[in-house]
C-alpha cells in the first residue's frame, strides 16, 4: 500500500496543487476523483500498479472505482461525521466494523472523551459574539485537517512609524508585527519564520469562568473540555516558537487554574514549571462571590528548558529607594548588621567567619589584632549568648572597611554594620505574591480611558504588571509574543522597554484599539504609564492580516440573522467556495426546498459544515494559484517574510 501511495505522489508531483511538500493534497484529489476529473484519470492510467488497483476492465472498457480510490487516499475507513460521533457522550467505545458502539461487554476498548484530540479553531469577530465551536478531529479524520495548519498568505500590509502609515516595501528582522486573524492559524504560520527565537510568550486568554464574567463560551455543552482543547492546540504550537531559554507566562483565575497547570505540565514537563504567581488585582475583593471574595488572579511561569533559563530582578521601587536614607561621599545607603542572623548563621555552620575584631575607641577604628590594652574585643555573639558568625571573612572586611563598614555605639555596646549601597543594588527578586497598587485591573482600565477618552475594553491588564513580567523574563531586543493581544498592552509596553513584539488578535477592533494604541506610543503618548517611564516615543511596526478565503463565507453565515440572507450566501458558496469533497452540491440544490424548512441556526450549522476547513484562509503553498487573486505586491512580501528567516 505504501508503494502505491509513493507511485501516486510521483505521478502527481508536477501538479503543484495536488502534492505539497511531498504530501498529497487529499481534499483536492478526492474531489477530482469523485468528479472523475479527466486530468486525474489520465495520470492514474499512466502507472500500471495504479491502473490495476483502481480500474476494472468491463468488456474492454476501464471503469474507475472512485470509492476505493477515495478510501485509499484517505488511508482509513470512512467515518461519518467523526466530530458528532463523540460530541454528546463520554465513555468506552469500540468500532465493530459498521459503527461506534458504547461498551457493554467487549475486550478491545479505547477511552473516548469529547474533543480530546481535536483542533478548535476558535473563531470570533466581536467581543460579545459567542458561537458553538466547530472541531476537526486529528485522530479520527486526519484528511479533514491535513492542511489547516499550513502557513497562510498575509495581506493588507501597512507600516506605522513616526511619519504615519505607509505601504510596506521591505521586511527585516527588526520589524515588530501585529497580525489580524485566527490565532491558531497565525501561530502555525509564524513557525516557518520564528521557530525557536521568541524569548517570552505572555498570554491573557479567555477565562472559562462561570457566570456573567465568563469570557469563553465557544461550546456550552462541553465548555470545560472545549476550553482545554482550545488552549492545548495553541500552547503546543507556541512552545515551538520559544528559544531554549524562553519562558511562557499564562494569566488565569481559579476556575481553570488546576487543569491549566496539568495541561502545561504535560506540554512543557512538570520539571519546567518555574512558579505560580498570585497577582492582587482587586484588593477589596469581588463581593458578589458566594464564599471568598476574589482579590487575586494567577500567572503560571513555565520554562522551555529550566536548566538554561534565568530571570532578572525587578527594578528599584520607590519603596526600596526610600530605604536608602543615609548618605556619604559615595552616595546613599542603608544599614544592615554585620553579625549574621537566621539560617546558616551559627559558628558551627561557618567556623571560618567566627573571629575577633578589635575596636580602638580613641582612633574610632577597627583592627584584626589588638593595638592597645584598651581595645574592645568584638565577637559575633548575640544578646542571648549564641555564637554566630560575621558576614565576611577577615580579608574581605579589611578590603571593604572604609566604604562599607559603619561603627555605632548602642545600648548593647559597640555594633558593626554593613552599608548596603543604592548604587550596588540590582533590584529585588520577584516573589510569589505580587501586590502593588498599580497592578490592579482598575489601573489598566484607567490607562485606556485616559488614552481614548472613554472605556473601550473590558478587563485590560495593567501596563505596570506587564512591564515587570517583561523586565524579569527578557533582555533588550528580545522578542515578546502575545497571541491574545486584546487592547495591545503587551505590545505597547514591549515597545517602551526596547523589546521586539509580535501581537495576534482576531477581533475586528484590532485597528481601532491595539493598532491605534501602539501607534500613539510611537508618537510619544503622554498618559500615566508613559510619563512614569519617561517614554519619548519612536519605533515602528508592521500590520498585516491572514488572507481569507472560505473564512469570508464563515463570517457571512455567522452574522446572517434570518433565512432570507442564507440562500444568497449559498449561491455564492457553490460557485466560489471550496466545499468538502463529501458534500454533493447538485443533490443539495435538488433538495433546497427541504433545506428551507430548517431553522436559521440549523441552516447556518449545515452551511458551515459543507466548507473545506483547510481553505478558511489562503495557504502560502498556493500563493501562485490564480483562484485566490493574490497581488504581485503581496506575493513579494510573503516570500520575503517566509523565505528570509532569522
Amino acid at each position: 500500500m505504501q508503494n502505491l501511495q509513493n507511485d501516486l505522489i510521483d505521478i502527481l508531483n508536477h501538479e503543484g496543487s495536488l502534492v505539497i511538500d511531498g504530501q498529497l493534497n487529499k481534499n483536492r484529489i478526492v474531489e477530482m476523483a469523485l468528479q472523475v476529473d479527466p486530468k486525474l484519470i489520465k495520470h492514474l492510467l499512466k502507472n500500471d500498479s495504479l491502473k490495476r488497483h483502481f480500474f476494472t476492465d468491463v468488456e474492454g472498457v476501464l471503469v474507475f472505482d472512485k470509492i476505493k480510490f477515495q478510501r485509499f487516499v484517505n488511508n482509513k475507513s470512512f467515518l461519518p461525521d467523526s466530530y458528532t460521533a463523540f460530541k454528546n457522550k463520554i465513555g468506552l467505545t469500540i468500532n465493530d466494523g459498521t459503527t461506534d458502539n458504547y461498551i457493554i461487554s467487549k475486550n478491545d476498548v479505547v477511552l473516548s472523551w469529547p474533543h480530546k484530540d481535536c483542533v478548535l479553531e476558535g473563531g470570533q469577530t466581536k467581543e460579545d459574539q459567542k458561537r458553538n465551536e466547530i472541531f476537526w478531529n486529528e485522530t479520527l479524520a486526519p484528511d479533514e485537517i491535513d492542511r489547516l495548519l499550513d502557513p497562510k498568505v498575509l495581506t493588507n500590509w501597512k507600516k506605522y512609524d513616526l511619519n504615519g502609515e505607509h505601504e510596506v516595501t521591505e521586511i527585516s528582522n527588526n520589524d515588530n508585527l501585529i497580525i489580524k486573524g485566527n490565532n491558531l492559524l497565525a501561530l502555525a504560520s509564524l513557525k516557518k519564520r520564528y521557530s525557536g527565537i521568541v524569548k517570552l510568550i505572555y498570554i491573557d486568554p479567555p477565562y472559562n469562568t462561570s457566570g456573567a464574567a465568563n469570557t469563553f463560551s465557544y461550546n456550552n455543552t462541553f465548555n470545560h473540555s472545549a476550553w482545554l482543547s482550545f488552549m492545548k492546540n495553541r500552547i503546543e504550537i507556541a512552545k515551538s516558537l520559544l528559544k531554549r531559554d524562553g519562558i511562557l507566562v499564562v494569566a488565569i483565575d481559579h476556575f481553570e487554574l488546576f487543569y491549566l497547570g496539568v495541561l502545561l505540565d504535560e506540554c512543557f514537563g512538570r520539571e519546567n514549571r518555574m512558579g505560580v504567581i498570585s497577582v492582587v488585582h482587586n484588593p477589596g475583593g469581588r463581593q458578589d462571590d458566594q464564599f471568598f471574595p476574589t482579590a487575586h488572579e494567577n500567572m503560571l511561569f513555565y520554562a522551555k528548558d529550566i536548566t538554561c533559563t534565568s530571570i532578572n530582578t525587578l527594578g528599584l521601587s520607590d519603596e526600596k529607594m526610600n530605604q536608602f536614607k543615609f548618605s556619604d561621599k559615595w552616595g546613599n545607603y542603608k544599614l544592615r548588621g554585620f553579625r549574621r542572623s537566621g539560617s546558616n548563621s551559627l559558628k558551627s555552620d561557618r567556623p571560618g567567619l567566627f573571629y575577633p575584631i578589635y575596636y580602638n575607641e580613641q582612633k574610632s577604628k577597627i583592627f584584626l589584632e589588638r593595638t592597645s590594652p584598651f581595645d574592645i574585643e568584638l565577637l559575633p555573639i548575640d544578646e542571648e549568648g549564641t555564637e554566630r558568625c560575621w558576614r565576611w571573612g577577615p580579608t574581605t572586611l579589611m578590603e571593604k572597611l572604609e566604604k562599607y563598614i559603619e561603627i555605632k555605639k548602642t545600648k548593647n555596646g559597640i555594633e558593626l554594620y554593613t552599608k548596603e549601597r543604592e548604587s550596588d543594588y540590582q533590584g529585588e527578586k520577584a516573589k510569589t505574591i505580587w501586590n502593588k497598587p498599580y497592578y490592579t485591573g482598575q489601573t489598566g482600565t484607567n490607562e485606556l480611558k485616559n488614552e481614548f477618552g472613554k472605556k473601550v475594553f473590558s478587563y485590560p491588564k495593567s501596563p505596570y504588571l506587564i512591564r515587570d513580567i517583561i523586565q524579569i523574563s527578557t533582555q533588550p531586543h528580545d522578542i515578546v509574543l502575545d497571541f491574545f493581544a486584546g487592547s495591545g498592552t503587551t505590545a505597547a509596553v514591549s515597545l517602551s522597554l526596547d523589546r521586539f513584539f509580535i501581537g495576534i488578535e482576531q477581533m475586528d477592533y484590532i485597528e481601532d484599539i491595539p493598532v491605534s494604541r501602539i501607534f500613539n506610543a510611537i508618537k510619544g503618548a503622554e498618559s500615566g504609564y508613559y510619563k512614569e517611564v519617561n517614554w519619548q516615543g519612536g519605533g515602528s511596526f508592521i500590520y498585516c492580516e491572514l488572507a481569507k478565503y472560505n473564512q469570508i463565507f464563515v463570517d457571512q453565515i455567522l452574522v446572517a440573522d434570518n433565512k432570507e440572507k442564507l440562500i444568497p450566501i449559498w449561491q455564492l458558496m457553490k460557485d466560489k467556495a471550496f466545499l468538502s469533497y463529501q458534500f454533493d452540491k447538485q443533490t443539495f440544490d435538488e433538495r433546497i426546498e427541504a433545506f428551507k424548512t430548517l431553522s436559521t441556526d440549523d441552516q447556518k450549522k449545515f452551511l458551515l459544515e459543507t466548507l473545506d476547513k483547510n481553505q478558511l484562509y489562503v495557504n502560502y503553498s498556493e500563493i501562485e494559484d490564480e483562484t485566490f487573486g493574490i497581488s504581485k505586491e503581496d506575493k513579494y512580501l510573503n516570500k520575503a517574510f517566509y523565505l528570509n528567516k532569522f
